[in-house]
C-alpha cells in the first residue's frame, strides 16, 4: 500500500503542522475536481486515438504521437493520485481505477510502480532506501560514483549532458520494468495486471502496425514513447534532484522537506506537472488532493520558517539547472580518472 498516512507523534513538529492543515480542511476530498479532470483526460485519450484512426496512413500521425505523449503522461499523473488515495478514500476503487489507468491505459504495471513509489516516499533521496536514487544508470552522489561499475560508470562522467536524451528512453523503460516485475510473484492482483498489461501492449502494437506501413509505425512509436518518457522525466526531475540526501537521524518532517524542492509557477504549471511542483506539500501530505496543495503551501512555508527548517523553491528552468549541476558535480571523480 502506498505510504499515504505519515506518522504523527504527539507533540512532534509534524503533528503541529498537521493540525493546522486539518483545520484548514485541506485533506478533504475534491470529488468535483477529480470528476472533471479524469473526464477531460479520458476524453483526450479517446480523441487522440480517434484522430489516429481518422488520419490513417500519413506522416501527420507524428503530431498525433506527440499529442498522445502528453495524454499518456496525464494518465500517469492521474494514476499517481489514485495510488495516493487522493481521489477515493478506500482501497478497492483506487486499485481498480489505478489498474485501468496504469496497466490498460498506458502499459505500466500499477503494482510495481506503487511498490517503488511507496519506498521513495518513505525515504526520499536516501541512497540506501530510495529506488529513485539507486545507481542503475545515473549516479547521484560522489560515493556512488567511486563505487560505480559498468554502464553507470561509463555514463556518469558526462551524465549531466546525457540526462535529457536519456529521458527519451524512460517511456520504454517503464514498460520493460513493469513487464519484468509481472513475471515475479508478490504483486497484488498479478493475474489482472498481466491481462490488462497484455491487452494494452498487443492493442497498441496491433493498431500501429495495422494502420501504418512499417516505417511510419516505427516512427510513430518512437516519437510517442520518446516524448512520453521526456515529459514524465521532466515532471519528476525538478522535485528532488540536486537536493540534500536524507539521513537516518532526520524526523519525518525534515526528511520530507529538506530533500524536496518546490517549483514556482501558476496554475498552468500545476496542470502540466500534475501538482507535483508543490513537492514539499505532497511529500508531507501524500493523500492531499492536488488542488489543495497550492493552498497548503503558505501554511507549510510559514511553519517551516517558524521552526527553522529550510524550504526550497525555485523556477522551473532554475530547478533543472540545479539538478544538472548536481549530476555534473557528483560525476567529477570519474572525470578525474
Amino acid at each position: 500500500m502506498i505510504a499515504d498516512r505519515p506518522p504523527a507523534t504527539r507533540g512532534s513538529d509534524f503533528a503541529h503542522l498537521s493540525e493546522r492543515i486539518k483545520k484548514a480542511g485541506l485533506l478533504d476530498r475534491q470529488a468535483g475536481y477529480y470528476a472533471l479532470r479524469i473526464g477531460l483526460v479520458v476524453a483526450a485519450y479517446a480523441g487522440a486515438w480517434a484522430a489516429f484512426a481518422l488520419i490513417g496512413d500519413s506522416w501527420w500521425q507524428l503530431l498525433v504521437a506527440a499529442a498522445l505523449a502528453v495524454v499518456y503522461a496525464q494518465v500517469a499523473l492521474v494514476a499517481h493520485d489514485l495510488a495516493h488515495r487522493q481521489v477515493f478514500t478506500s482501497r478497492r476503487p483506487s486499485e481498480i481505477a489505478g489498474l485501468l489507468a496504469g496497466n490498460l491505459g498506458i502499459g505500466m504495471s500499477y503494482g510495481w510502480w506503487m511498490d517503488k513509489h511507496t519506498r521513495h516516499h518513505a525515504n526520499p533521496n536516501h541512497e540506501d532506501h530510495d529506488p529513485d536514487v539507486a545507481p542503475d544508470i545515473l549516479i547521484w552522489s560522489t560515493d556512488q560514483a567511486r563505487a560505480s561499475r559498468g554502464v553507470p560508470r561509463l555514463i556518469g562522467r558526462y551524465q549531466a549532458y546525457l540526462f535529457f536524451p536519456l529521458l527519451l528512453l524512460e517511456g520504454m523503460n517503464l514498460h520493460v520494468a513493469g513487464a519484468r516485475a509481472l513475471r515475479r510473484r508478490g504483486i497484488r492482483h498479478r493475474a489482472a495486471e498481466i491481462a490488462l498489461f497484455t491487452v494494452h501492449v498487443l492493442g497498441y502494437l496491433g493498431v500501429a502496425v495495422a494502420m501504418l506501413p512499417p516505417g511510419k509505425a516505427l516512427a510513430f512509436i518512437a516519437v510517442h514513447q520518446g516524448l512520453f518518457g521526456l515529459y514524465l522525466g521532466c515532471t519528476f526531475a525538478p522535485n528532488h534532484k540536486g537536493m540534500p540526501m536524507a539521513t537516518d537521524d532526520m524526523d519525518y518532517l525534515r526528511k520530507q522537506v529538506i530533500t524536496s524542492r518546490n517549483v514556482s509557477g501558476g496554475r498552468l504549471l500545476d496542470l502540466a506537472l500534475g501538482g507535483l511542483n508543490h513537492q514539499i506539500e505532497h511529500h508531507l501530505f501524500p493523500n492531499m488532493p492536488t488542488p489543495n496543495l497550492r493552498r497548503a503551501k503558505p501554511i507549510v512555508r510559514a511553519y517551516c520558517a517558524e521552526i527553522g527548517v529550510p524550504y526550497a523553491e525555485s523556477g522551473l528552468v532554475a530547478s533543472y539547472r540545479q539538478a544538472l549541476t548536481h549530476l555534473h558535480r557528483v560525476g567529477a571523480p570519474l572525470r578525474a580518472e
